[in-house]
């Protein structure tokens, strides 16, 4: 059965962005696009009806558009409308789709005037969600996947395997460590616990990777293992890369609704396409 791809739509750049980038998908894995635009529903205000009625035209229009593009490139599209509010609608879109695909709405410079969103849909969606950043991906190559050895960056590391051996690309496959933490100052940590350390965590990331041979016996995948914050190698990592995939990390009663501090921060500045997998 074809998977179902949701594609929130707007008329901004990285939402024109994340529609080529599903397009381009649903085309190459026969899957069906779910184009969904949302506009607001009203307060009573004085009007206000004036206002909606023209949005809505709008986002009709630009429904339309979306859905003709995707058709004349060859993919199966249907369009959705939705009144209410934006975070809500998209996730109840994600409970019928394996896939939601988004435009990031951080403004570029590290700007925090907009972007909560973005992060709060992708935090409490029920799928997959990839993030799409206003600049495109031309002349990147590869997919960097985070590892940490929970279940969903087990997840993770076969969506982003998955993708790589899809779009022909190698994969990298990250995993970092820390020093356990003292509550003094040290000038320096033993060499031969830090060795260790190494040495385990290049263990654990092999365990994770374990199968992908034979899996994909033509994909090529490289590793890198190092002491750091995860969101700093990963976004170093990934800044040339045409894919980066993380898990999602929540946990705990309140799990569908919190991402973890890496995913989080990698959706904050985007260094490029980011898919966060649960």
């Amino acid at each position: 059965m074809s998977e179902t791809i949701a594609v929130g739509v707007t008329e901004a750049s990285g939402s024109q962005r994340a529609l080529e980038w599903a397009i381009e998908r649903a085309v190459a894995r026969r899957e069906r696009l779910l184009l969904v635009s949302v506009v607001g529903s009203g307060r009573g205000v004085g009007g206000e009806q004036t206002l909606l009625d023209r949005a809505t035209r709008t986002a009709e229009t630009m429904l339309d558009s979306a859905a003709t593009r995707a058709r004349t490139a060859g993919a199966d599209a249907e369009t959705l409308l939705e009144r209410g509010d934006p975070v809500a609608r998209l996730l109840d879109v994600s409970q019928r789709a394996d896939l939601l695909v988004l435009g990031s709405d951080f403004a570029k410079g590290g700007s925090r005037l907009r972007g909560v969103r973005g992060v709060r849909i992708t935090a409490a969606a029920h799928c997959a969600v990839v993030v799409v950043p206003d600049d495109g991906t031309h002349g990147r190559t590869g997919v960097v996947v985070g590892v940490d050895g929970s279940e969903s960056s087990e997840k993770a590391v076969r969506f982003a395997a998955a993708e790589a051996d899809r779009l022909g690309e190698p994969l990298r496959a990250v995993m970092t460590w820390s020093p356990v933490p003292v509550p003094f100052e040290m000038d320096d940590y033993p060499v031969d616990y830090l060795d260790r350390m190494q040495d385990l965590t290049t263990e654990a990331l092999a365990i994770s990777l374990a199968g992908l041979r034979q899996d994909y016996p033509d994909l090529s995948v490289t590793t890198v293992v190092e002491s750091g914050y995860p969101a700093a190698v990963l976004a170093r990592e990934a800044h040339n890369a045409r894919l980066l995939v993380v898990g999602s990390h929540g946990r705990g009663a309140m799990a569908r609704f919190l991402l973890g501090s890496t995913s989080q921060a990698l959706l904050t500045d985007l260094p490029t396409v980011t898919a966060v997998i649960r």
